[in-house]
Parts: structure tokens; C-alpha cells; sequence
């Protein structure tokens, strides 16, 4: 069984972040190792959240772990609070990278031409310092943006996100890969470039009419699990892009309207028997 490290913040209710990589990953057959950077008595779209950061734990934490000779397959970082944060993570994947080890990085931070209220342009260069030391980088077009300098636009065509594809992996990054891509009316998904085989990888799905909370983070941790899995790039973009779709579809017909994340729950069976008919076994 292959073993992943995801640094991320808990929000204690909210289904993103560690609450949704842990059971996701774990449920698609690959060992779960969390290093939490706070936590949140609820994500940021609640009003008056408490959150204890714990930044002054994470060295105590890894110190440990080196002398127990703990090894892992893939280490995945998501949602990192501060500058500092970001250089400590940094440390983390020099010190437990090994030669087989994935890196993958999700650099949240912003969506829809902003960043999340809590990060500046300086926060977004210190990610793109962390992005450039990743194997697999998974920003949307407006993280991308801003780690580029390239324009943000809403409306674009395939030659547009090519060019924030090289301009990502001119980070230092082998394959980025660009979430929230839409080439196509009605269709949505993920374009990548694989920059060591100059290769580049498009898949798109029916775009369905809700946006949540926390899809970003479900998408992240299914494309992870895929890699770790076994599966191509490419296949692993398509179960993410396709389970997240079929989750937003799902809970948008939940008359309880949970509207502050996603019923992934109930769609995780579905997860792993697409997964099971992907890998053959």
C-alpha cells in the first residue's frame, strides 16, 4: 500500500481540506498520513470561525517521524496559511523526498480573478517557490495568474491556457496542470503539460450549474489517489474531473441544501468502483 503526506489545515466542519483528503484518499486504498497546519472550527465562508495555528508543531511532528525512518510514496500539500508556513514545507519535502517520492501541490489561494482575502501578490510568489520544487502542480486560472504574471481572463481559447501551461512548468514544476478549464460551451474540466515529453493533455466534462465549497480539494485529492493508484496522468485527471461533477450533481438535488460543501460521502461507493474498473483491482 503506498503512504501520502498531505499538509493541510482541518476545518472541523466544513467537508475541505484534511476532512475531505483523508477519507477520499484512504478509501481509494492508499495510507493517509496528515500533518495538520491549523485548525478551524469551520471553513472561511462561516462567519466567526476560531482557528489555532499550529505551525509551531509541524517541526516537533517531522522531527519525530525522521527518527522513526517514516518514508512516503507522495507528499501533497493544499491550503498553507502564511509565507513562513510555506518555507517550512519547503523543508519538509527536501528532508523526506526520496527518489520515487511524488510531489503535488495544489496552491490555493484564489478563484475567479481574486485571491481568497487572507494572501496578497507577495504570498502568491512564495507559492510559486513552493510550486517550482513539485513533480505535479494543480492551480486554477486565477492561482495560475498570479504565479505567472500572465493576464487572468475569462474568456479564452486554447492557445491562452497552452501559454499558462509553460509558463507554469517554467517554474520549475515537470507537469501543471490547469483546473476550472472551459474550451467549450456548457463543458468544464482540466488541461495539462507535461513539459519533460512536451506533451499536453485535455479532458473536459458537462459543466453542471452549482458551485460549492471545497470541489477544488476533492479534485486535488482523487488526482493524487490516481497517480498513487497506479493510473496515467491523463486517467487520473479524468476520474477527479468526473467524480467531482457527479458530487456537485449529487448535492445540488439534496433538499437540505448543504451549502456549505459537497455530499462526498455519498458518492464515494461510486469513487471506488470507477477506481476498481480503472486499475483492475
Amino acid at each position: 500500500m503506498k503512504r501520502i503526506l498531505t499538509i493541510q489545515d482541518i476545518s472541523c466542519l466544513g467537508k475541505c481540506s484534511l476532512t475531505v483528503a483523508l477519507p477520499l484518499l484512504s478509501a481509494m486504498g492508499v495510507e493517509t498520513v496528515i500533518l495538520p497546519t491549523a485548525v478551524l472550527s469551520t471553513h472561511t465562508m462561516f462567519s466567526g470561525f476560531t482557528c489555532k495555528d499550529l505551525s509551531d508543531q509541524l517541526g516537533p511532528i517531522t522531527e519525530h517521524w525522521k527518527k522513526e525512518d517514516i518514508t512516503f510514496d507522495a507528499i501533497y500539500t493544499g491550503y498553507l496559511g502564511t509565507e513562513e508556513e510555506i518555507e517550512t514545507v519547503k523543508e519538509i519535502i527536501r528532508t523526506f523526498r526520496g527518489p520515487e517520492t511524488l510531489v503535488f501541490v495544489d496552491p490555493a489561494m484564489g478563484d475567479n480573478g481574486k485571491l481568497y482575502p487572507a494572501f496578497d501578490e507577495q504570498y502568491a510568489k512564495k507559492n510559486a517557490t513552493l510550486c517550482a520544487v513539485a513533480d505535479v502542480i494543480v492551480p486554477n486560472l486565477t492561482e495560475a495568474s498570479f504565479m505567472t504574471g500572465l493576464p487572468y481572463r475569462e474568456e479564452y481559447e486554447e492557445d491562452y491556457v497552452r501559454r499558462m501551461l509553460q509558463a507554469l512548468t517554467g517554474l520549475g514544476c515537470r507537469t501543471a496542470i490547469l483546473t476550472g478549464v472551459s474550451l467549450e460551451p456548457g463543458k468544464t474540466g482540466a488541461m495539462g503539460y507535461d513539459s519533460s515529453a512536451g506533451e499536453y493533455f485535455l479532458y473536459q466534462n458537462d459543466k453542471i450549474p452549482a458551485q460549492y465549497h471545497g470541489t477544488g480539494d476533492i479534485f486535488s485529492s482523487v488526482a493524487v489517489g490516481g497517480l498513487l493508484r497506479g493510473l496515467s496522468r491523463q486517467d487520473a485527471i479524468r476520474l477527479a474531473a468526473d467524480y467531482t461533477a457527479r458530487t456537485i450533481d449529487v448535492t445540488r438535488h439534496n433538499p437540505q441544501n448543504p451549502w456549505y460543501g459537497v455530499d462526498f460521502e455519498a458518492t464515494i461507493p461510486e469513487l471506488t468502483d470507477t477506481l476498481r474498473t480503472m486499475t483492475g483491482k
